[in-house]
């Protein structure tokens, strides 16, 4: 084994293709769709009279979403070879503690917006125990987030796959 590597079990060749890569992007978008799909459930949901309830998805509950989406935004803008930028590349202008903090910033809007969702259903709908129909707002939006992140990965690990063509493409 490498003295270089980082995990003991080898990637699987097949990952490493074209094709693979465009179904994980197809499957990050599915997970953030299908995030907001559920987001925007609940919402129309809150509004109609069938709620049987006072309370309604306000601002306070878009906020979380909004912060996952803009970090979500933030992470998968920066390039994965500017996280290991040493003085030689890109003239040594500090690039790489730039991209990290930057990169910090995109996961700590994630974090914020998943830890926000459960405040707002601790704090807005299981404190007051309202029935589950009320609380389903407040899970629709911990799911919301929790599959925004989840595609944000996705997408991440999909984006910085190394193909051993693209070099050859690039020369």
């Amino acid at each position: 084994m490498s003295e270089h590597r980082l995990f003991r079990f080898p990637k699987p060749q097949w990952l490493n293709n074209a094709n693979s890569r465009t179904a994980g992007v197809y499957i990050a978008g599915a997970l953030f769709s299908l995030g907001f799909y559920f987001f925007i459930d609940a919402c129309a949901f809150s509004k109609s009279k069938r709620n049987g309830s006072e309370i309604h998805i306000t601002f306070i509950d878009w906020i979380p979403g909004i912060c996952s989406a803009l970090g979500m935004l933030v992470i998968n803008s920066i390039d994965k070879t500017r996280l290991s930028a040493d003085s030689f590349s890109y003239s040594g202008n500090g690039v790489a503690w730039k991209a990290k903090a930057v990169l910090f910033f995109g996961f700590a809007l994630m974090a914020g917006g998943l830890a926000g969702s459960v405040s707002v259903m601790v704090l807005k709908y299981v404190i007051h125990e309202y029935p589950l129909q009320t609380l389903w707002f407040g899970i629709a939006n911990v799911i919301a987030n929790g599959l925004i992140m989840l595609s944000s990965v996705v997408l991440w690990i999909v984006q910085n796959m190394e193909d051993e063509y693209t070099y050859n493409l690039a020369l």
